[in-house]
């Protein structure tokens, strides 16, 4: 089933809903559900003109917006690969991406194909399309074309290529099939409460397809979504104010900046948050500034999203007790689409194929810790070519499941509590009674404790020179020192270390980037 057959019956329920909204050049523009639909299908007709096919793959360089969203669809309407990476990760991992998958076509801007003649493999790519005007060589994309008819794909036809970073920094492709988004869309649908007619602020674009499928209107948040920690408080509150926003879905740090801000949050009667880790004090500090609203964290990946979400009215003094002993983070009860296991951590070894008996052996009971892996159809069953799925994928009797890379176990309730990375393990140290024996093994039970505590403060812990390192995101001196060192002698740290600033993942800015971390800190030994 093509996804953009959703699209279409949406456009005949409800013709002039809006279906998304945008800003460009400081203007509010929309587009109804109707005007979509039409542009998607002649965007459709005008590929098969320029002699695009489906099966082919096009690179897509083009700005959150209206006229992505058009093309996007155009392409899926034609049973077309999008191929999607991220210009600002530099031209050596864009290169890297062109060798994994060469594309037939390229779309984008005049600054985009500009980008493009500077990569040797993108030189290469035979068609171009220039989204907005004219560029030697390119074709320029037009809505004047005739409209065409929707192309019937199978559930294993694939539609959207994204990369990611592999544990040896080269790119690796997730391939997300016309079936696999449509599951996802049924996931996130229920998971995330979708209601019909509801006004959702975007600022991650990948829930914008799943909006369409549902029937709600997508304002596309007028900042840089490539500064998530950094939003227009200003110019979204506008937005929200004029198109009476109901909801919104962002990474923490978009809410921490809106919170730095000291205005009042708009009035959202649903918040979600998650990408990265959700602290329980920022969902206290989200449900305080609207006690009104339903607020959740949600726990997911590239590869699985969702996986499981916690809402804020379960964030209780129990659960925020076990976090300060170091159990780690809540991030409630899995979805019921996915299954999840958590099996004893084997981290950097390949597992599998194995059976149900042999992955029930690795299985760890309720209370201890270990890798969280998952299965559903929502969950990626693989990378292209295969790169990557030595260490991420377990083959069982028929199914696949998806290695998180996350350290976790599980509650008597149920509920997965995160520890952090198992490729960041720390040398051992005995938990407190009723914990994992295991949980302070791992960075991130000690940094959300000590959140709990100090929550101001950035902190990071890491195994440094074979001792269990407490890094501090800023200078401290006297009490304030002395009482982060009891505190971090309590959970087992052996130094503690003082930086101006603790780095941060360059896609959400709230996840500590340890590779980068180990860089400062090799700087400063020398």
């Amino acid at each position: 089933m093509n996804l953009v057959s959703l699209l279409i019956k949406r456009a005949a329920l409800h013709p002039e809903r809006i279906a998304l909204v945008d800003s460009h050049d400081g203007k509010d523009r929309e587009i109804s559900y109707r005007e979509l639909a039409e542009k998607v299908s002649a965007g459709a007709g005008l590929l098969g003109k320029i002699g695009v096919k489906r099966g082919q793959t096009v690179l897509v360089f083009q700005p959150v917006s209206i006229e992505l969203y058009v093309f996007l669809l155009a392409c899926f309407h034609s049973g077309i690969q999008v191929m999607l990476a991220d210009p600002s990760a530099g031209r050596k991992f864009l290169s890297g991406c062109c060798q994994r998958l060469m594309p037939d076509a390229f779309f984008g801007s005049w600054k985009a194909q500009c980008l493009r003649l500077t990569i040797s493999e993108m030189r290469r790519i035979k068609t171009t399309i220039c989204s907005n005007g004219w560029f030697p060589g390119a074709k320029s994309w037009r809505g004047d074309s005739a409209r065409s008819s929707l192309v019937e794909v199978g559930d294993d036809e694939p539609a959207l290529v994204t990369f990611t970073s592999g544990s040896t920094g080269a790119p690796k492709a997730a391939v997300r099939t016309h079936g696999f988004l449509l599951a996802q869309h049924r996931v996130l649908a229920r998971s995330l409460d979708f209601e019909e007619g509801e006004v959702d602020l975007i600022t991650l674009p990948v829930f914008v397809l799943a909006n369409l499928a549902s029937g709600l209107t997508s304002v596309l948040a007028a900042t840089n979504l490539g500064k998530p920690g950094a939003p227009d408080v200003g110019a979204i509150t506008a937005q929200c104010e004029k198109f009476r926003v109901t909801r919104c879905a962002a990474s923490p740090a978009f809410f921490e900046g809106f919170l730095r801000a000291k205005r009042e949050l708009p009035q959202f009667q649903k918040i979600f948050t998650g990408g990265a880790p959700v602290f329980p004090d920022l969902l206290r500090r989200l449900q305080a500034a609207l006690p009104g609203a339903f607020v959740d964290s949600v726990y997911g990946s590239t590869e699985a999203e969702p996986i499981s979400h916690f809402p804020a009215a379960d964030a209780d003094e129990e659960t925020a007790a076990m976090t300060r002993r170091g159990g780690g983070l809540c991030s409630g009860a899995p979805v019921p689409e996915v299954e999840l296991r958590i099996i004893a951590d084997r981290w950097g070894a390949p597992l599998g194929p194995m059976s149900e008996l042999e992955l029930g052996d690795l299985t760890a009971p309720d209370g201890q810790a270990g890798e969280i892996i998952v299965t559903g159809n929502h969950v990626l069953r693989g990378y292209l070519g295969g790169a990557g799925d030595q260490e991420t994928k377990i083959h069982v009797a028929g199914r696949v499941w998806h290695r998180t890379g996350d350290a976790g176990w599980l509650d008597s309730g149920g509920r997965v509590w995160l520890l952090g990375r198992c490729a960041e393990r720390l040398p051992a140290f005995p938990a407190a009674d009723h914990l994992p024996g295991d949980a302070l093994r791992y960075p991130f039970a000690i940094e959300c404790a000590l959140r709990e505590i100090f929550p101001e403060i950035r902190m990071a812990a890491l195994d440094w020179e074979n001792k269990r390192t407490l890094v501090i995101g800023r200078k401290c001196a006297g009490e304030e020192a002395a009482e982060i060192g009891s505190h971090a002698k309590e959970l087992g740290m052996e130094q503690i270390i003082f930086l101006d600033a603790i780095p941060l993942d360059r896609r959400h800015q709230a996840k500590v980037d340890y590779p980068a971390l180990r860089e400062i800190l090799k700087i400063g030994d020398r």
